[in-house]
């Protein structure tokens, strides 16, 4: 079984034929999958994907780039969101100093209201990074000091300091499509020398559709051709690379089931 750790199935590209792409998924060997939020108020949208497929899972947070919209939402709140049984997770929040499409102050304190709710509720953190990797590490470490959390730095594209400063604090890494890029050879350079026990895939779709998909829009069936890629890279055979990324799933994310009542169905 593989896992798609990080995708945006209520995104509107996927509404004409979600049932369809949920099922390519099944195809695929995709057992898990988790659609993540990005702003608290559509959350209704969110989680009625998840309550509609036993497979699927959500996440409850605010996207660095709507923090300055979701300045309301404070680790209260969040923590009450994370009761529903299907969140299993907080985010994505985090800094992109790419866009800037929030005020940096904006996004830092959304960043730590989302680590408060991940170290009262134990649910993982899905942190987004994007040429941020001093100021993130800056907040990892002065939150850390305050007490653990779980989280995993998704769709990383962040330096190698950042990505190794990570993993010393217990998080996990997270790779997509990216990988697989002609251009990504320093990103595999990294997920090479990661321990095998921090690392996770994911598609970010319908974003960075990997080889040969680029340019198209992503789905969650699309995880198989990146984790190929990380297999390759790593010296390793798929089926440890699909082993391996599912062991690190459920212990971070765990609440989610390892067994669902359509998997025993199917064994029989």
């Amino acid at each position: 079984m593989l896992v798609d750790s990080h995708c945006h199935l209520d995104f509107p590209e996927f509404a004409p034929e979600l049932d369809q792409i949920v099922e390519r998924a099944r195809a695929a060997g995709v057992g898990r999958l988790v659609t993540i939020s990005t702003r608290v108020k559509k959350l209704t949208q969110v989680i009625a994907i998840a309550e509609k497929y036993p497979e699927i899972f959500a996440s409850v947070g605010t996207h660095p780039h709507n923090a300055q919209e979701e300045l309301d939402i404070d680790a209260a709140e969040l923590v009450r969101l994370c009761r529903h049984p299907k969140i299993v997770a907080l985010g994505e929040a985090g800094l992109d100093c790419h866009y800037d499409k929030s005020p940096r102050t904006d996004q830092a304190w959304s960043f730590r209201e989302h680590i408060k709710a991940a170290r009262e509720t134990g649910l993982p953190l899905v942190i987004h990074t994007r040429e941020a990797d001093a100021d993130t590490a800056v907040i990892l470490e002065d939150e850390m000091g305050k007490g653990a959390f779980a989280a995993v730095l998704h769709c990383y594209t962040g330096g190698r300091d950042l990505a190794f400063k990570a993993v010393e604090l217990g998080l996990y890494i997270g790779f997509t499509g990216i990988i697989t890029f002609k251009n990504g050879e320093t990103l595999r350079d990294i997920a090479r020398d990661l321990p095998a026990d921090r690392i996770l895939v994911e598609t970010d779709a319908p974003f960075l559709a990997p080889i040969p998909y680029r340019g198209k829009r992503n789905e969650p069936s699309f995880v198989v051709n990146t984790a190929k890629v990380l297999a390759e890279t790593r010296g390793v055979s798929e089926a440890e690379i699909a082993r391996q990324t599912t062991e690190n799933f459920f212990r971070l994310f765990s609440k989610v089931p390892r067994e669902l009542a359509s998997d025993v169905r199917m064994a029989g």
